[in-house]
């Protein structure tokens, strides 16, 4: 654990290196950066603009290039790949983990992805090719291959003297696998145990044989929820056959939920998640272009609404001034239930049977909620224009609007999930759709009905 000098001496670092960019002394820029770990020069290359970044990449030290480029995004890794020989790339993989590895090599074009593997020792190709056969959301494209395995008929004392042999035992190995001849996965042996344990005895005697192992086609996201259920640290993964693949660690399981995370999130406001922060105008404007397009669509959908009962709003003009409250409650309360229900459906807590109660719980929340704020609003309107009438109308709508949104709200995401479109990418829209033409719909159309 660093201490507060450590901390502050770090945080000095990170402050000089951005001063130093604006300066001509590359030499000292080069030791800064080098000195920091490979997670932190990563923050700092995309911490920078476009043309800076590459600056930043070129001084990194040859050593180092395999970790930092794990570090980066996707879509700044794989712009620095795209400038790369396969040589230099097979060059960079010294070294790194071949789940690591396989994530570098997915970004490259299928042309160049054998010359990067014959560029390798036989041993690290196999290693990876054997991690390439999965795609890379699933536990096979998590997987690291360098595992430690035994039998079970051997002594504790037999294992340990095995282990000693090793110049070095792999990152965050808190278990031991057991396997049979075949390499069928056993169960088993955790460090404390072993550490603990008699020499005499045999690891049958001490292994855990119930000990869950994750098939290699099981979804990421599924991956990092019994991580979380389970407080492991490391897991084996193995194939159909129930034979040992590798293993999963828990810092590839916080990649993911840090990436699920910022999808989840940009996806709320109709962003991909390779959305970066300083990534260039040329880059970010077409993307968003797409989703406000999309949205332009929308809104002249709901305005074509409002054209309708455009004679109703030229003989009572408070109407105009009250539409975007309708509107916009709406869009509040079914935003709150959609990201709910995303929430669940991203923790896997929503299935065919607790829907219908969530379904039953989403519409009397936004009925007590429309009936509660439909009371307030239309004391509101009776003040404000001295008409009952127009007080009960926006009333009736809100409350209407409110509910429509809750169901639309827990519905949308399962529906789009049924057809294979992104919740988090078009829920909002979908969403602001329902609530603005519903809100506009009922409100006008009950002021037609009553002042017709």
């Amino acid at each position: 654990m660093q201490g507060p000098n450590e901390k502050f001496s770090h945080l000095s670092r990170l402050a000089s290196i951005n001063e130093m960019m604006n300066s001509s002394d590359v030499r000292l820029l080069r030791h800064m950066l080098n000195n920091l770990s490979p997670g932190d020069i990563a923050d700092q290359i995309e911490s920078a603009p476009p043309k800076a970044r590459r600056v930043l990449w070129d001084l990194v030290d040859r050593e180092l290039e395999g970790e930092v480029i794990g570090e980066l995004s996707e879509e700044l890794r794989g712009e620095i790949l795209s400038e790369m020989e396969s040589h230099e790339v097979a060059s960079l993989t010294e070294g790194l983990d071949p789940d690591d590895i396989a994530d570098i090599l997915q970004q490259l074009p299928d042309q160049v992805i054998p010359e990067v593997l014959q560029a390798m020792s036989i041993q690290d190709r196999l290693r990876v090719e054997r991690v390439l056969t999965y795609n890379e959301d699933t536990a096979g494209g998590l997987m690291n291959t360098d595992t430690i395995t035994v039998r079970p008929d051997l002594t504790i004392d037999v294992v340990l003297r095995y282990l000693r042999r090793h110049e070095e035992i792999p990152d965050i190995t808190d278990n031991i696998f057991v396997v049979n001849r075949e390499d069928t996965f056993l169960g088993t042996l955790p460090l404390t145990k072993l550490l603990t344990a008699s020499p005499n005895i045999t690891v049958r005697e001490m292994m855990v044989t119930d000990a869950q192992a994750i098939t290699a086609d099981m979804p990421d996201s599924q991956v990092a929820l019994l991580f979380e259920k389970n407080d492991w640290v490391s897991a084996p993964v193995v194939g159909a056959d129930h034979k040992l693949l590798g293993r999963i660690t828990i810092d590839d399981v916080v990649d993911v939920i840090i990436e699920d995370a910022a999808h989840s999130l940009l996806g709320l406001a109709g962003l991909s998640d390779e959305e970066e922060t300083f990534a260039s105008v040329k880059r970010t404007a077409p993307r968003r272009a797409v989703w406000l397009g999309m949205n332009l669509i929308t809104a002249i959908l709901a305005s074509s609404v409002i054209n309708i009962f455009e004679a109703t709003i030229e003989k009572v003009v408070a109407l105009a001034i009250l539409m975007p409250i309708v509107a916009s409650m709406g869009g509040v309360a079914g935003s709150q239930t959609l990201t709910v229900v995303i929430r669940g459906m991203a923790l896997g807590q929503i299935s065919k049977n607790n829907m219908r109660w969530l379904l039953s719980k989403e519409f009397a929340v936004g009925a007590l909620n429309g009936m509660l704020w439909a009371l307030v609003m239309g004391g509101v309107a009776a003040l404000w224009f001295n008409d009952p009438i127009i007080a009960f109308i926006i009333a009736a709508a809100m409350a209407i609007n409110l509910i429509s949104a809750a169901v639309a709200g827990t519905l949308l995401p399962v529906f789009l999930k049924k057809c294979r479109i992104d919740p988090a990418l078009a829920g909002s829209v979908a969403l602001t759709t329902v609530t603005d033409v519903v809100g506009f719909l009922s409100f006008l159309g009950l002021a037609t009905l009553f002042y017709s």
